[in-house]
C-alpha cells in the first residue's frame, strides 16, 4: 500500500529549453534555472530536455553528454511512474519551439490511456499582455532586464538580439519595442536576426537621435552562436560590423538573459502559475 501511495504522488518538473553547445553557457544560462527550481520546489523530481536535435546531437557526438529531448524525456517519467508532470520552458517567445513543446503536452494530456494524472505547460517569458487579469509577461521581463542594462545618456543606446523568424510569434518582438517606449526606455531598441525589426531599422533611428556609443545585448536564453557570430563577430554581416561601419561605437555585452537573475525568476513564477492554476488553454488535467 505505501509503495502504490508513493507512485501514485510521483511528480516531476521537466525544464526545456532549445539547448547550447557551449558547455559555459549551459552551466550559466540552463544549469542557473534549473538549479532555482529544484530548489524552489524541492518536493518534485527536476529533469532536462533540449528541442534541438541538433544541438543534442552535436553534444553526443562531441563530448559524449546524453540529453534527452522533450518527448524522450516524457516518456521516461511516463516509463518512471510519475503522475503529476509540469513542464517549464525557458523560451523567450511562444514560438516554434514552443508549439512543439505544447503539441506533446496536449497529446498527452488528451490520451484516452491517461498517461499522466494531470500534465502541464507553463509560459516563456513574453506571453501574457495584462489582458484578462493574467500578468503583463512583457512589463515584467523589461523589470528583470533593466537590471543588467547599462546606464545611458542622449548620445548612447542598447541594441538587444533577439532570434525571430517566420513563426506569427516573431510580432512579439515589435511589441517589446512599444513596451519598452512604453517604460520610459527611449534608447532600448530590439532587432532579429530572422524577423522583423531589422537592424538596418535601429541604424536609421540611431542616427536621427545623433546616438554615438551602443553596446550590443543578446535577447536569448543563451548567449550561443547567434551572439557569437551573428551580433558580435567579425564577419562584415554581423550587427558589430555594420553598427562600426555606420560610425558607431561599439561594446559587446555577450551574457544570455539565463545568467540574469531576476530573469530566472520570472521562470520560476510562470511555474508556480501552471502548478497553482489551471492552464490557460495550454494543457487538461
Amino acid at each position: 500500500m505505501i509503495q502504490e501511495r508513493d507512485q501514485a504522488t510521483k511528480k516531476a518538473i521537466l525544464v526545456v529549453s532549445f539547448g547550447t553547445t557551449y558547455p559555459e553557457t549551459l552551466k550559466l544560462n540552463i544549469e542557473s534555472n534549473e538549479n532555482l527550481i529544484r530548489k524552489a520546489f524541492p518536493e518534485y523530481e527536476v529533469r532536462r530536455a533540449f528541442t534541438s536535435r541538433m544541438v543534442i546531437k552535436r553534444l553526443a557526438e562531441r563530448d559524449g553528454l546524453q540529453i534527452e529531448n522533450e518527448r524522450q524525456a516524457l516518456e521516461r517519467l511516463r516509463a518512471e511512474g510519475y503522475q503529476e508532470v509540469f513542464v517549464q520552458p525557458l523560451h523567450i517567445v511562444a514560438g516554434a519551439e514552443y508549439d512543439k513543446i505544447k503539441g506533446i503536452v496536449n497529446h498527452y494530456a488528451h490520451a484516452q490511456d491517461k498517461p499522466f494524472a494531470k500534465i502541464r505547460l507553463g509560459r516563456p517569458l513574453l506571453y501574457a499582455m495584462g489582458q484578462d487579469n493574467h500578468p503583463d509577461d512583457y512589463e515584467i521581463a523589461i523589470k528583470a532586464l533593466v537590471t543588467q542594462l547599462p546606464e545611458t545618456d542622449p548620445a548612447s543606446a542598447v541594441i538587444l538580439m533577439g532570434h525571430g523568424g517566420m513563426h506569427p510569434s516573431n510580432a512579439a518582438y515589435g511589441v517589446l519595442q512599444l513596451k519598452l517606449e512604453d517604460a520610459g526606455l527611449d534608447n532600448v531598441f530590439i532587432y532579429t536576426v530572422e524577423g522583423y525589426p531589422s537592424l538596418h531599422r535601429i541604424i536609421d533611428k540611431l542616427q536621427q537621435k545623433q546616438v554615438k556609443r551602443v553596446t550590443l545585448m543578446p535577447f536569448m536564453l543563451v548567449a550561443g552562436d547567434h551572439a557569437v557570430n551573428d551580433m558580435a563577430g567579425e564577419e562584415e554581416d554581423s550587427a558589430k560590423s555594420q553598427l562600426l561601419a555606420a560610425g558607431f561605437e561599439v561594446d559587446v555585452y555577450l551574457r544570455g538573459l539565463g545568467e540574469n537573475k531576476a530573469i530566472q525568476d520570472i521562470y520560476v513564477a510562470h511555474l508556480r502559475s501552471a502548478i497553482t492554476h489551471p492552464p490557460h488553454g495550454h494543457a487538461g488535467h
